[in-house]
């Protein structure tokens, strides 16, 4: 449930929601990468001012609903989200590197 953030001078509920698919529509997210991108996800939600109220994924694609403050612009917010998760997902789950020969996770755009 998204909640009224209040700061020093404004009171804001901006709600974001991004569809990102995988790379070439590659059916990557089985349960172990499921479970990578949600704890990366709470690890980025600590370290920034961004909530996740919500994460569905399905066969080759990801829904964020994503809360935060306006600092950031939806540029930035998704540009974090994506380089970051990547990054674990190649890590803690190198055989999705196998199926992904170009090197990137997501594909361009949101």
């Amino acid at each position: 449930m998204s909640k009224l953030i209040r700061k020093s001078h404004n009171v804001s509920i901006l709600l974001y929601h991004f569809v990102c698919p995988a790379k070439y529509r590659r059916v990557v997210f089985d349960s172990h990468v499921d479970e990578v991108l949600k704890e990366v996800c709470l690890e980025i939600a600590k370290r920034y001012q961004i909530e996740f109220i919500e994460i569905g994924t399905d066969k080759n694609y990801v829904h964020f609903l994503i809360q935060s403050v306006p600092t950031y612009s939806p540029k930035q917010i998704i540009q974090m989200v994506k380089s970051l998760t990547a990054r674990e997902i190649f890590k803690r789950a190198p055989e999705v590197k196998k199926q992904l020969w170009g090197g990137e996770f997501w594909t361009d755009g949101y």
